[in-house]
């Protein structure tokens, strides 16, 4: 006969594992038929135990705890008892709570289905499900999770000092628990509402100072692949997963422009290509293989995409070297907007040259051709290489009406 108890998390978290090799069974004194079972190993299984008129005692696994807490199993065994009393067989109520999808199973859905298709950060997302939600959350049934159990995850996270990954892999989980949503599978998502910790936005760039010693650093790099990656990074103020995947068939030296198929906002983009970046690139493509299609090639003949990878570790090394702290990859375009800031461009030109999107300038940008934007990164990158001691001042020499009207034409 089992044992009665009204169960709570507290409660069940304190009960003793059996003295014995029989399994101990508690039954809840709130929900007829909820039961507990303790097993010699002290693991605890929620169970509902139903029976049909005229028909044998049926029992439907609900889940283990703490994987599955008291709250969402007395909600789970009244979902069932409701489903019963209405005529459902307990038997398929037993095999279809069985079979239901794993957090595993519709983060894979997610991705094949959705991410792959449209997003262009979906490998972001696989490591962030590998990082920091396959553990917790890989095996759990998806109607055992809760927002307490997602909120648990962002906390954690933020406890440990991540408080803006947090928010990003709460994001994820909206985003996967909101197609489960849209496919049917949920009724709710479970990371609606939960709060995310406050951000603020970053504004570390590259200054006057540390520009010597990066340069030091680069010039240092005995990997030339990485060393002019960081280099282009920074001269084209182009996002690090677009540099990465840079096509010689994308580059125009007639011109000097690269042409970015996609960026992550959706679109293509034409970056005008300063003449050091230019340099870099006839240097490369003279000791590139001509059947490769990567400007920055993987060194690995079993690479899944055949670029580069691995830069952040690089990056870490050259930092390291420069004496130079708390700057990122990323933050080599913000660098490039702010030294464009600092000779003269407006937020308008900037924002072109970065490919930023925004609904008060798509007009403008509609209109505006590279030609000042090719001045406005050149003046930055004179303006950086003669803080680095690399480059004697110099006037910038304005684009002549007679080029722009051939360039037109």
């Amino acid at each position: 006969m089992a044992n009665q108890l009204k169960f709570t998390d507290k409660a069940i978290t304190e009960l003793p594992t059996p003295a014995n090799a029989a399994r101990v069974e508690y039954a809840d004194t709130d929900i007829n038929g909820l039961r507990l079972r303790v097993s010699p190993k002290g693991v605890k299984t929620f169970c509902l135990l139903r029976r049909v008129k005229n028909g044998p005692m049926e029992r439907i696994t609900l889940g283990r705890f703490p994987d599955i807490k008291t709250e969402k199993a007395r909600a789970e065994a009244q979902k069932l008892i409701g489903a019963i009393a209405g005529g459902a067989n307990p038997a398929e109520l037993r095999r279809a709570h069985r079979g239901e999808m794993t957090f595993a199973e519709l983060f894979s859905d997610y991705l094949e289905r959705h991410a792959k298709i449209k997003k262009r950060t979906w490998r972001e997302d696989a490591q962030k499900y590998r990082d920091y939600l396959a553990k917790p959350l890989g095996k759990r049934q998806i109607s055992s999770l809760g927002r307490q159990d997602l909120a648990a995850i962002h906390s954690n996270l933020t406890r440990d000092g991540h408080p803006i990954l947090a928010n990003r892999v709460k994001d994820l989980l909206s985003s996967v628990f909101g197609r489960a949503v849209k496919w049917g599978l949920l009724d709710t998502n479970p990371a609606k509402g939960i709060e995310d910790n406050t951000e603020i936005s970053r504004d570390r760039f590259l200054k006057p100072g540390e520009l010597p010693r990066l340069f030091a650093a680069l010039a240092a790099e005995p990997n030339i692949t990485f060393r002019d990656f960081f280099l282009m990074a920074l001269l084209t103020g182009a996002r690090r997963a677009n540099v990465r995947e840079m096509r010689w068939a994308d580059i125009d030296f007639d011109s000097g422009e690269w042409r970015i198929p996609e960026t992550k906002n959706g679109q293509p983009q034409d970056v005008p290509l300063v003449p050091e970046a230019v340099e870099i690139l006839k240097m490369r493509r003279e000791t590139v293989p001509q059947e490769v299609d990567f400007v920055f090639p993987s060194s690995r003949s079993d690479s899944k995409h055949g670029h580069m990878s691995g830069e952040r570790r690089a990056w870490l090394r050259i930092l390291d070297r420069a004496e130079i702290e708390d700057v990122r990859i990323h933050d080599l375009r913000r660098t490039m907007g702010s030294w464009q800031a600092r000779t003269g461009a407006s937020m308008i030109v900037i924002g072109k040259s970065l490919g930023h999107k925004s609904q008060q300038a798509t007009a403008v940008y509609a209109r505006l051709d590279l030609d000042p934007v090719r001045q406005s990164m050149e003046a930055a990158t004179s303006a950086m290489l003669q803080a680095a001691g690399l480059k004697q001042p110099a006037e910038v020499t304005p684009i002549k009406e007679g080029n722009a009207k051939r360039k037109q034409g």
